[in-house]
């Protein structure tokens, strides 16, 4: 009888562990895509603009905003647009430097990713692209 426990014992253990290890891998978070834009989309290199913005296709609540970068360059402030979604910004200074290490093409097309964590721990990206260029302001305000 004591043999007949041991079995039925380690049966419900052996059950209760494969049920762990499945409910666990279920609960993995899996990367998925969202859509962004970024203003200005056109970015020139001479330019005294101070901020580069991300707009995005998910919701302010989901996000984890300490943890996106784009390009690897870390998230300066972030706030939601007027309907809900997560919106970026960073420090223009930073995303032109960009063109001193090699990663952005002056003159050219580039491609910009963003990348974060939603509160739920589930990594999230999204890329566009946009053109850089290295042209002197001109206009009335140098008169």
């Amino acid at each position: 009888m004591l043999i007949k426990f041991r079995k039925l014992g380690l049966v419900i253990f052996c059950c209760v562990t494969l049920s762990l290890v499945f409910f666990q891998t279920l609960s993995i978070s899996h990367a998925f895509e969202i859509s962004i834009q970024v203003s200005p989309n056109t970015l020139n290199i001479q330019s005294q603009s101070q901020v580069v913005t991300v707009h995005t296709s998910i919701g302010y609540t989901s996000v984890t905003g300490g943890t996106v970068t784009l390009n690897g360059i870390e998230i300066s402030w972030w706030k939601a647009d007027n309907q809900g979604n997560f919106v970026a910004k960073f420090v223009m200074s930073e995303v032109k430097g960009l063109a001193d290490t090699g990663e952005l093409t002056v003159p050219g097309e580039n491609k910009l990713t963003l990348i974060g964590y939603t509160t739920d721990g589930a990594e999230f990206s999204g890329t566009t692209t946009i053109s850089v260029i290295d042209v002197l302001p001109s206009g009335a305000g140098g008169k």
